[in-house]
């Protein structure tokens, strides 16, 4: 029995199809639900004149704000639900992504983490990396990998 079920959510359609089998498990095992959301960093972005760097903060305010409704509306409706669920925001920190998502789920204590794949292969996984399987080599826990459409 899973009773603490930790989410990956960033928005896509696959996060909301990982999200959507999320809240299948935990309604059945009667689980707390975590969405977990974490801010990527950015790299330096560049003005149109192609010299002076735009205002990180201002780009990365915009990613935590971002991220905040994102996890209100996702709460939302998975309160609708009945399903019990916390929300967790991760707006800073060092590593790469799957491993800040192990991380999360770790000190939270679930017992689940769930996360979508695009299932990417080939020269498109190579270049864009998989979150997901960061996640599944750094998790201390089982990982229930959900493919998006």
């Amino acid at each position: 029995m899973y009773k603490r079920i930790a989410v990956a959510v960033d928005g896509s359609e696959t996060s909301k199809i990982a999200m959507n089998e999320a809240v299948k498990l935990a309604k059945v095992m009667n689980s707390t639900l975590l969405l977990l959301y974490v801010c990527e960093e950015m790299p330096v972005v560049w003005n149109a004149d192609g010299m002076t760097p735009f205002p990180i903060e201002e780009v990365t305010q915009a990613f935590i704000d971002a991220g905040k409704q994102l996890l209100q509306q996702d709460r939302a409706s998975v309160a609708e639900s009945g399903v019990e669920v916390e929300t967790r925001l991760v707006e800073d920190y060092k590593g790469r992504i799957g491993a800040v998502i192990s991380q999360e789920a770790e000190q939270w204590l679930a017992d689940l983490l769930v996360i979508g794949t695009h299932g990417r292969k080939g020269i498109n996984h190579l270049l864009m990396g998989s979150v997901a399987e960061g996640v599944m080599r750094t998790a201390n826990m089982p990982v229930l990998l959900v493919r998006g459409s």
